[in-house]
């Protein structure tokens, strides 16, 4: 049989993280490569007796279909979660619970993107949100950033360039607060600026905190949506890095009629996001599990943070560079430029050690000389190991160029 196939994943490549993961579990490997959580931050005991209590108590709502929207319980909790820790005030109507936030990425592109439309992101930028948005055919526009984040002023630029010639960008995608992959936190003069040329273009904004409630120094920066008067940003969020990423809880919160295209696709998409996952992250934030948790999880990886920040001081060539992240899972090394860290790749995996090139957070793979490193999922021990033999690679390839 022929099957003659669509040419909708024409554009899309095997994702680089997916295929390293395979080798995070061999212990022959450390992994500096996946944006897992470590499982010490996960608060097990308190998940099994949710669920105990769920299952004996709500097994003929936790085991049955649940609404697209998520139920009105968990969309409650969110809602109050945001106002305490964003400050950003949004009714459980404008809330939409997705099954990670990947779905919430790809179907934000299919609700405001037709193919070849135009968005900026910033570059480099996540790697599940390029996969996502090649997936729509979007036409993604990179703007380059420094330690504040997204150039603002560039932004304008692209935004000119696009306008002139007659496709202005549909969306603005950041990661304002340890973004992934550098690590860097977008400064409150640049959100201001970001959110000014989204209003005086008619722009909408993308913004995803996965990390914000993961910050081990340095002050709080309000969200860009919280500073938002106008329905200017749609923001997304997730449970996976402060609860755990196996229940795949996600959740995006907009204007209604965003909202309510987003519940649409969703429909057809999976018609609606586990239902004994959303009971399980209704119970846990009701509770205040989460708030109990998340200081123990920033106490462990603001130590990881600082093991592997002492090990590039002590061992990474002094032409190489990183950035100090003040939360989040990631930091973002560039190493001499004559390196190419994409090639390098299954070498180091070879000398026991992994990472991600720097060129798959690229729209279009324009730079080979960086990659990220994962610190928060090693161990202790594993984190200096790994640095160490990255760093003797880095060496040898440097002493042949």
């Amino acid at each position: 049989m022929g099957y003659r196939y669509s040419n909708m994943l024409s554009e899309m490549k095997q994702s680089e993280i997916r295929e390293l993961l395979k080798y995070a579990s061999s212990d022959d490997v450390i992994s500096f490569g996946g944006g897992m959580p470590n499982p010490q931050a996960f608060a097990i005991d308190d998940l099994k007796e949710i669920i105990d209590y769920l299952v004996e108590n709500h097994g003929k709502d936790v085991f049955q279909y649940g609404s697209t929207a998520g139920i009105v319980t968990l969309r409650k909790e969110i809602s109050k979660m945001l106002s305490e820790t964003e400050k950003i005030k949004v009714s459980e109507n404008n809330i939409i619970v997705t099954s990670g936030s990947q779905q919430g990425l790809y179907a934000s592109a299919k609700v405001l993107c037709d193919p070849f439309d135009p968005v900026i992101t910033e570059m480099p930028t996540y790697i599940g949100a390029l996969s996502a948005y090649n997936a729509n055919k979007v036409d993604i526009h990179g703007v380059e950033m420094d330690d504040d984040g997204i150039m603002t002023e560039k932004v304008e630029d692209e935004i000119r360039s696009l306008k002139s010639s007659g496709k202005p960008p549909k969306f603005i995608y950041v990661i304002p607060t340890f973004q992934n992959p550098s690590g860097r936190t977008m400064s409150l003069e640049r959100r201001k600026h970001l959110l000014e040329i989204s209003e005086e273009n008619d722009i909408p904004i993308i913004e995803d905190n996965p990390y914000g409630e993961l910050r081990y120094s340095g002050r709080r920066i309000p969200s860009i949506k919280s500073l938002d008067k106008n329905d200017s940003v749609v923001y997304m969020g997730t449970f996976s890095k402060i609860m755990t990423p196996g229940l795949r809880i996600g959740f995006i919160a907009g204007p209604q009629d965003f909202v309510d295209r987003i519940n649409l696709l969703k429909q057809a998409l999976d018609l609606a996001t586990n239902t004994l996952s959303t009971y399980i992250a209704a119970e846990y934030l009701s509770r205040g599990i989460m708030k109990k948790q998340i200081p123990k999880s920033i106490d462990l990886y603001r130590r990881k943070r600082d093991i592997m920040l002492r090990a590039l001081a002590d061992h990474f060539p002094d032409d190489s560079e990183w950035t100090k992240p003040d939360g989040g899972m990631f930091l973002w090394a560039r190493v001499n430029s004559r390196i190419d860290t994409t090639l390098m790749a299954k070498e180091a995996i070879s000398r026991g050690v992994m990472y991600v090139s720097g060129s798959a957070f690229y729209p279009h793979m324009e730079r080979r000389d960086e990659m990220r490193l994962n610190f928060t999922f090693p161990t202790d021990e594993k984190i200096e190991e790994g640095i160490k033999r990255l760093a003797s690679l880095i060496r040898e390839k440097t002493a042949h160029l």
